[in-house]
């Protein structure tokens, strides 16, 4: 955000952040005895994406060698890399008054009747100052700092201090309800955990169960080797298919959160990395075998049909041609199978396990019915995380564009028709 080049109201102001804000210092003649109990905030308690920090650590006196003095509502700014580019900073919520954080923060206080902390706050989210004051960080590579120097001197835009609070007031609303998705998600998540242990286990027909060498089971199902319910994947044959154009799935294609094929590079396939490759069918699971990637799986759908995986990936192709593909899914991602996996891998740089040692390990295996009510249960699990997902990044893309036309004017406060939203407040203020 170049401020200088941009057009704002004449009732905005342009000034350094030095002259709008104050960095905390702490007091003269403040002691520490060795017995006091202080509270002290370590970088791993600042968060990312969040307005508030609560959590801090109980530490004597006497073991407080070095630290930043900060105080209840300050604004802490990390200031060593990557912390700084990743958006590491709070506002502290604290019962205490004061207490010390590590010494890579930056402690802000607003000016009481000039500046807003919520709005600096978000300001600082902006990624084009963000950036612009990365640039100015100082010292070795991997070590670089943002000295107070530099961020005090930073030009920003200052509205009047009412609509300041009104700017934050609406990019907090968005603010918490991206942190509300967020929680939606990970109960979600631990939801379908806790079901694919129960399902895989308990069944869902009530039976009596018998102990089997992966543990107890339902009495009807068989324990068999995953190599028994699928067949193998065949390799891309060079000589015919070299010139074709493929959609070329690579493990970083797929994520461990949304467990679904996100990214595909394009490719001539003779071009295509690796020396080797698979191809693919709707219907297949596909498996990272290797470290760091283990765990990753997703299952083909109809858009990726005949297109080619990296030999990264273990294929399961239901080797009776039925329903089984959602239930082998599902099958992999159970807490046991990981872990039987994760137990016998080898390797010093890049752990990993071999198609044929995934094909080995048992499985539990239902009557074909039960299969598919499992599957059906844990894919309309899987539906409400991507439609919460789906949320999640509809609303931090409007948190973007708010904050960029906001912070710009582009877009004033009153022009903004936002729904209510009971129970949502920004810094105690009701939105």
């Amino acid at each position: 955000m170049d401020i200088e080049c941009l057009n704002f109201p004449a009732d905005w102001k342009i000034t350094p952040i030095r002259e709008a804000y104050t960095f905390t210092k702490k007091p003269r003649g403040l002691r520490i005895i060795n017995e006091d109990a202080v509270a002290f905030l370590p970088m791993d308690e600042i968060p990312i994406g969040r307005v508030f920090v609560s959590a801090y650590e109980e530490r004597r006196g006497a073991n407080l060698s070095s630290g930043t003095y900060i105080e209840n509502g300050d604004l802490l700014v990390a200031k060593i890399t990557p912390s700084f580019e990743n958006g590491k900073q709070a506002i502290v919520d604290w019962p205490q008054q004061f207490g010390f954080a590590t010494t890579e923060v930056i402690p802000l206080q607003e000016i009481p009747n000039v500046s807003d902390k919520f709005y600096l706050f978000h300001l600082l989210l902006h990624p084009e100052i963000r950036s612009d004051l990365a640039g100015k960080m100082e010292g070795t590579t991997g070590r670089q700092r943002l000295s107070k120097e530099v961020l005090g001197s930073r030009l920003i835009p200052l509205p009047p201090l009412a609509e300041q609070r009104k700017i934050a007031a609406v990019l907090g609303l968005v603010q918490q309800a991206i942190e509300q998705q967020e929680r939606l998600i990970v109960l979600t998540t631990e939801l379908k955990k806790t079901l694919l242990q129960q399902l895989f286990t308990q069944g869902l027909r009530g039976e009596p169960q018998k102990q089997t060498e992966i543990g107890p089971v339902p009495e009807s199902w068989e324990v068999v080797t995953l190599g028994e319910l699928v067949e193998d994947a065949p390799q891309v044959n060079m000589r015919s298919e070299g010139e074709r154009e493929i959609q070329y799935i690579d493990v970083s294609s797929i994520s461990r959160e949304f467990l679904s094929i996100d990214l595909t590079t394009h490719y001539v396939l003779k071009d295509a990395p690796g020396r080797a490759r698979k191809k693919v069918k709707t219907g297949d699971v596909i498996f990272a075998t290797v470290r760091p990637t283990l765990l990753r799986v997703a299952h083909v759908s109809a858009a990726y049909d005949e297109q080619v995986c990296s030999t990264a990936f273990c294929v399961l192709r239901d080797k009776n041609k039925r329903s089984l593909g959602h239930f082998i899914y599902y099958l992999v991602q159970r807490e046991r199978f990981v872990k039987q996996l994760a137990a016998i891998e080898s390797g010093a740089s890049y752990p990993a396990v071999t198609d044929r040692q995934v094909k080995e390990q048992l499985v539990p295996l239902p009557q074909e019915s039960e299969q598919i009510e499992i599957a059906l249960i844990l894919e309309a699990c899987d539906g409400k995380i991507r439609m919460l997902q789906r949320k999640h990044m509809a609303l931090i893309d409007l948190f973007r564009t708010l904050l960029h036309q906001l912070m710009t004017a582009q877009i004033r406060v009153y022009e903004i028709d936002l729904p209510e939203v009971n129970g949502l407040t920004c810094g105690g203020r009701d939105i």
